[in-house]
């Protein structure tokens, strides 16, 4: 097996096809040099074919001479010998996985410098303080990346040299002070290690490999790959470039720029730069950056060649490009682009006017599939609600959307108040790769260092997190935050607003955020897509959610939860009047009262729904839970005594107290115990169709039965819908269907037999989940999760995506068990998991028929849904 390929392989095929096995970085670095010809420094690419097997058993044969191979080649290339004494060749060490993961795995710069080599680098450059700058650039880097020694420690000897020379700046440090501060690095390395910093290249080189290999088991990698839905079998590739220095003089720099905004999708160049710098200072925000634009005044000669290569890239790759390039003495230099991380609103917006850009020409169906559902959540971000904020400072708005939370300095602080049910705001001077849980956890994100493509900046977008960077005001310290002469310190509130970069100290009310035109275009182009195959409904209880939903494209609603009426804060008397009755004729009074409400209720959503199908669930959860809390009541009743109420409601809750209430008398079986509730509920709704006829509309309604196991449960239920229906004129009995919930293993297994008595299913997949995993969600989640998560013993929380080979095999089974009794038997699903992006191509692929989710997730199942049917027709993302 062959382990490493030049950038200048011939691989026969395009080489950006080939990202599985060079990696996304790898693949585009031998695209731009051997279809685009590029000036992109040469190197060579170790696969992920190599990584797998290093991580499964070690170093692989072979690798070795393959690598001094590919060497031998790059110094021949180059006229320089990695390490030499005199004309020392150095190169990076980069990471690059098939699915960009940036900042989630390891690099290593200026791999080559010794204590001899330095010296031919400042003889060979006539510039001593350039080449043990390097060395202690690489020095930081190795002993960090490589051996493991703690950065703090490492970044101690060179703040102290800036300190005790009074300067802030990097390049004032002059070189005999490098000098010293090397020696202090070296000294340092030996404590942590017990050993010298190695001086042969080869041993730096291996080592560098290993490492990079190894970060792709690193906790932030898997956490980014778990936040991302990145398998985490696939590995990372290895890129080893010659090195080009930004950091050269005042006429090198360095700099990442988009070909077009990625916060707002603009058709202009976007970006930072550094003059005088590496790379790794541009992205970790330990500088401030300029503007691109600054190019133009700093590099006129190479600024117009900047933007050709960008629009030839975009132009190449059919999409925004983001790209990392060198100037080294006035010279051009390309080290890696990729497609471009984006928020929702620029994603939105570049792949509706790529479809109008002769030069690229997306079609409707690669639009729709360029587009990640979740940056339709990304437009969706609410914004401050208040004109009048008191602003406390500014950074750079570098994700769009305000958050209001608790302020948390550490990443660690922000998991714990997370997990507490808090929301929160992650505050940092610059956030690293070891943050990533803790933003993970937050609702906002604010550093005091950074640019806008700081680590910070890049991943809030791709999160689709509000955040703020470079708000060089903050101070932090003693678990505080100060900003001038205001302080707060952890667990107080302030807000962000991503968009215009403001900070304000304590909460700022939100507003939700108004969708962009473009997404209107993108969602209509996704409903041609799937219509007549998949389609999206909306999870609604009254009138203002059913409107809303309507307004978001939903095509009728596919759960309605009528217990949720009853809480109503005039309703729950009632429905307590009716639990609490000892007379028939009193609960016949309550029922009575209980259905006169529920009439408006369905009338306000069959308004609202004209002409869609509602499916409205008769009352599911056990009668308790509409009783106060019985640990509460005997805690009264042993401080102070009840009155007469509470006694008969304390005595109503021993009573219908279960141990174990999910499985106990709740859904049809509380009907077959207490049968008044459902005939009450399909009076209501059967009085509501009548109403909406006589108006002139056109109610479509399919009653759900919760809970049923059997046929003959079904059977008994729908006999009460049929008797009720019966009273009423033809026009209403047409309006009306019946089915179930399909919500046990029993059900899904016998469905062939409850489809004889259901004109539709509706999968519960939230209690599916629970007693086929035999996962209670409430503690599963609080508990046990994570971990699980961490040793891979579960592909996915099951309670946010499908368990395809539990759940899923019983939503299959009963799929075809129940269209083989009835062919016209329609087919949906209810549960969570009808708005999850992954949970719905399964659901496409099972052969449902329609989604259901809340109101607000609709925009993202309706893209999702078209990118289901996409893939089931096998039609590419990407038509090139």
């Amino acid at each position: 097996m062959t382990f490493a390929y030049d950038f200048d392989h011939d691989h026969g095929v395009a080489p950006r096809t080939l990202a599985a096995l060079l990696g996304g970085k790898g693949a585009n670095l031998a695209e731009m040099t051997s279809v685009l010809a590029l000036p992109v420094p040469p190197g060579f690419t170790i696969s992920t074919d190599a990584c797998r097997r290093y991580l499964s058993t070690g170093w692989p044969e072979g690798l070795e001479a393959e690598v001094a191979g590919h060497l031998a080649r790059l110094e021949q290339a180059m006229g320089r010998r990695l390490g030499d004494a005199v004309d020392p060749l150095l190169v990076s060490v980069r990471s690059g996985a098939e699915r960009s993961m940036p900042g989630m795995m390891d690099t290593v710069l200026n791999l080559g410098l010794n204590d001899a080599s330095v010296e031919g680098l400042a003889e060979q450059t006539g510039d001593d303080r350039f080449a043990y700058d390097s060395y202690r650039r690489f020095l930081q880097l190795y002993a960090k990346v490589v051996l493991g020694v703690e950065g703090g420690v490492l970044e101690g000897p060179f703040e102290a040299a800036k300190a005790d020379l009074g300067v802030e700046e990097d390049a004032a440090v002059p070189a005999e002070r490098l000098r010293s501060v090397v020696g202090e690095l070296q000294e340092v390395v030996a404590a942590a290690t017990g050993r010298a910093f190695p001086q042969d290249p080869a041993e730096q080189l291996r080592n560098a490999i290993e490492a990079v290999f190894s970060s792709w088991q690193s906790p932030r990698a898997r956490a980014y790959r778990d936040r991302e839905a990145i398998p985490h079998d696939l590995g990372t590739a290895v890129n080893v470039q010659a090195m080009v220095f930004g950091n050269r003089d005042e006429r090198s720099g360095t700099g990442v720029g988009f070909t077009r905004d990625p916060a707002t999708g603009a058709r202009e160049p976007y970006g930072d730069f550094l003059v005088n710098a590496q790379g790794e200072d541009v992205v970790a925000g330990i500088r401030s950056t300029l503007h691109l634009s600054a190019i133009a005044e700093r590099f006129p000669e190479v600024h117009g060649d900047l933007l050709a290569i960008f629009a030839r890239l975009e132009r190449h790759f059919r999409d925004m490009c983001d790209v990392e390039f060198t100037i080294e003495q006035g010279r051009l230099f390309v080290l890696q682009t990729r497609v471009g991380k984006r928020t929702g609103r620029a994603a939105v917006r570049i792949a509706v006017e790529m479809a109008g850009e002769p030069e690229i020409a997306l079609t409707h169906a690669e639009a729709v599939a360029r587009v990640d559902p979740t940056h339709v959540e990304g437009v969706l971000h609410p914004q401050f609600d208040e004109d009048d904020v008191v602003v406390a400072t500014r950074g750079l708005g570098a994700s769009p959307g305000a958050a209001v939370g608790r302020l948390a300095l550490s990443a660690e602080h922000a998991v714990e108040l997370h997990a507490a049910g808090e929301r929160v705001v992650l505050v940092r001077e610059e956030t690293s790769p070891e943050d990533v849980h803790g933003m993970l956890a937050a609702d906002g994100i604010l550093t005091r260092r950074g640019g806008l493509v700081s680590h910070a900046a890049v991943v809030a977008r791709g999160w689709g997190k509000p955040a703020v960077v470079g708000a060089e005001r903050l101070q932090i310290g003693g678990g505080r935050l100060r900003i001038g002469e205001d302080e707060i310190a952890e667990g107080d509130v302030l807000s962000i607003d991503g968009t215009s970069g403001v900070v304000v100290l304590g909460a700022v009310r939100l507003s939700a955020a108004h969708p962009p035109e473009d997404l209107a275009t993108l969602l209509a182009w996704a409903d041609e897509i799937r219509a007549g195959r998949l389609g999206v409904r909306a999870n609604a209880d009254n009138g203002p959610d059913a409107t809303n939903a309507r307004a978001m494209g939903a095509e009728g609603i596919g759960l309605c939860r009528t217990e949720h009426m009853f809480l109503a804060e005039d309703r729950l008397p009632i429905v307590r009047r009716m639990i609490l009755a000892s007379r028939p004729d009193e609960e016949k009074e309550a029922l009575e009262a209980l259905r006169e409400a529920q009439r408006a209720d369905f009338l306000a959503i069959l308004e609202a729904m004209d002409g869609l199908p509602v499916t409205v669930r008769l009352l599911d959860p056990p009668l308790h839970e509409f009783l106060p809390d019985i640990g509460q009541l005997a805690l009264k009743e042993a401080r102070e005594g009840l009155t007469d109420e509470e006694v008969a409601l304390y005595r109503a809750a021993r009573d219908w107290r279960e141990q174990n209430p999910m499985l106990g008398t709740r859904g049809v079986r509380l009907a077959v115990v207490k049968p008044g509730l459902y005939e009450m509920q399909v009076r209501a709704l059967l009085d509501a169709v009548a109403a909406r006829h006589r108006a002139g509309g056109q109610p479509l309604v399919e009653v759900m039965i919760p809970f049923t196991i059997s046929r003959a449960e079904l059977a008994l239920a729908r006999s009460w819908v049929e008797e009720a229906l019966a009273e009423q004129p033809d026009t209403a009995r047409g309006s009306v269907s019946i089915g179930t919930m399909i919500e046990t293993p029993r059900a899904a297994l016998r469905a062939g037999e409850i489809a004889e008595m259901a004109d539709f299913f509706s999968f519960g997949t939230n209690d599916l989940t629970q007693m086929t995993l035999g996962f209670s969600r409430d503690d599963a989640e609080a508990r046990m999760m994570a971990t699980y998560l961490q040793h891979d013993l579960i592909p996915a929380n099951p309670f946010e995506t499908v368990d395809v080979d539990g759940v899923g095999e019983l939503v299959r089974l009963a799929v075809q068990r129940g269209r083989a009794t009835n062919p016209a038997l329609k087919l949906g699903i209810c549960g969570e998991h009808g708005g999850d992006p992954r949970s719905i191509a399964f659901f496409a692929a099972a052969g449902l028929d329609y989604v259901s989710c809340s109101p607000f997730r609709v925009p993202v199942a309706r893209l999702a849904a078209a990118q289901a049917i996409l893939s089931l027709d096998g039609r590419p993302a990407r038509e090139d």
